[in-house]
């Protein structure tokens, strides 16, 4: 939450922060210390985490600490964002010739604000990594590439055009690291997963030492007001709370950050109640509504957000007659409903904790954690007691399995295309108003003057250069600037 002309704001990703915000706002323990240090190290990285699970926030502060004079680095940060739509619509050569041209303007601004040094190279990504050593030779440090947003699900095509030039750029003098979604697979032949990279796994667990520390800072940190203005019941402490909000969202920072809006946003006594209320709206209008956001950006995958929802319902429907808040399902069911299950744990509703756990039905399945908003509109009475939360805080009760011949058997999809656009491009540019899916959102004042100015959908936005858009008039650089946030949030994950 920060303050704008009295107004309080939520800002959910860590790349809408200025820079003097994000140190204000965020803060790191051990857990995330010992993955900033990964970063900043030598080395290839990717940092595989889902949705809101702190990716680029983790990325942003490796590259801060790089480049702050006061540490005296031996190397230099370079952060890029890979949203651009260019990437989203080419593939081969031409996705590699549009990467290596984003990446080239981020290493020319850099180059020459911080050391007056004209880098110069060709798109082509041998002539980069010789233009890269040089320019390290020239300063005295090492590089290190952050590449943000760099694989989606449904977004596979160009991959492998990806990781070749994520292999070709590493060196000695050259560090790249980039942060990937979970079930990428599409590595190419000649990126070998277990040798050309370290894979660093964001996974934020309930029973980990300093978890309800982590949680209670955010909570601090960005909503001080309100607790300031909420008393806690005499049964519920604030970092009692702060770790069951943090378990309920499975370790999620973004969607944390959220359920504590949701907490605040009404005053008077905290209790119980107050938070079965907080977690019963987050589950209708807040997870709910994202698996139906993130179907628009999924492309060949959109098919499977109806078998997701499937999945997520059976699950739920099991473990909340039980209140049990973990499941392990068999191993051949994982890999029958694979990119289904990837979707959810995407969305927050699952979230992965071990690959293979002994089965009683026999076999070995992987076991899975619930997001409690969730659960909690299936247990009988759907309503937060004081025995359920003290019963879900101790992690209480035996894992609901379901086994190879289980009813998640029964859900199946049929053949997907090769390939689909993205169906958030396609929309009508009115879709980008303010709304549950778009939390931040465009005026009615700003869309009717994009509608006469020949913007009718959000692809014609998405590729408008910021100059054609300064040449309309009553649009200026904030503006700009929000079009590219609600861009951003619409188009990708």
């Amino acid at each position: 939450m920060v303050q704008d002309n009295g107004l309080v704001n939520l800002i959910l990703a860590a790349e809408d922060f200025s820079p003097d915000e994000f140190i204000e706002y965020h803060h790191f323990f051990r857990y995330e210390d010992n993955i900033i240090k990964k970063l900043m190290a030598h080395g290839p990285v990717l940092l595989k985490g889902g949705r809101g699970t702190g990716k680029s926030t983790l990325l942003l502060e490796a590259n801060r600490r790089l480049n702050n004079d006061d540490n005296g680095s031996n190397a230099l940060g370079i952060y890029l964002s890979l949203r651009h739509l260019p990437l989203l619509r080419t593939r081969g050569k031409q996705y590699e010739y549009e990467l290596l041209k984003i990446l080239i303007d981020k290493i020319k601004d850099v180059a020459d604000r911080r050391y007056n040094y004209e880098f110069m190279s060709s798109p082509e990504v041998y002539d980069v990594h010789r233009s890269l050593v040089a320019f390290s030779e020239e300063i005295g440090k090492r590089i290190v590439l952050f590449f943000d947003d760099a694989a989606h699900i449904g977004r596979e095509a160009a991959l492998e055009e990806f990781f070749d030039v994520f292999r070709t750029l590493s060196s000695s003098k050259v560090s790249c690291k980039a942060a990937i979604y979970p079930g990428v697979t599409r590595f190419g032949t000649r990126f070998d997963i277990y040798n050309d990279a370290t894979v660093v796994e964001i996974n934020r667990r309930e029973d980990q030492e300093g978890f309800g520390d982590f949680f209670y800072t955010i909570m601090q940190t960005r909503f001080s007001k309100q607790l300031a203005e909420n008393n806690t019941s005499k049964d519920l402490s604030i970092d009692e709370m702060a770790a069951f909000l943090g378990q309920a969202v499975v370790g999620n920072v973004r969607s944390y950050v959220k359920a504590c809006s949701t907490l605040f946003n009404s005053s008077g006594s905290i209790g119980y109640t107050k938070l079965s209320e907080a977690l019963l709206e987050l589950s209708r209008d807040y997870y709910w509504p994202m698996i139906e956001e993130v179907k628009l950006k999924i492309g060949i995958y959109e098919a499977l957000i109806e078998p997701a929802q499937d999945i997520a319902e059976l699950i739920y429907q099991h473990c909340g007659q039980k209140g049990a808040t973990t499941c392990i399902i068999h191993r051949n069911l994982v890999n029958q409903l694979d990119k289904a299950l990837e979707i959810l744990e995407y969305t927050g509703f699952i979230a992965r904790r071990e690959v293979s756990r002994g089965m009683k039905s026999g076999g070995r399945g992987t076991r899975f954690v619930l997001n409690l908003c969730n659960l909690l509109e299936s247990i009988p009475g759907s309503r937060l007691t004081k025995d359920v939360f003290e019963a879900w805080q101790n992690r209480e009760g035996e894992d609901i399995q379901f086994s190879k011949n289980s009813s998640l058997a029964s859900i199946s999809w049929g053949e997907l295309p090769d390939d689909q656009n993205l169906s958030i491009l396609e929309l009508p540019i009115e879709k980008l108003k303010k709304s549950n899916v778009f939390p931040y959102g465009i005026t009615d004042n700003k869309l009717e003057v994009l509608r006469e100015n020949g913007y009718d959908n959000v692809g014609d936005l998405a590729q408008a250069t910021d100059e054609a858009l300064m040449g309309i008039e009553g649009i200026g650089d904030r503006t700009i600037e929000r079009f590219r946030s609600v861009l951003g949030q619409a188009i990708w994950m």
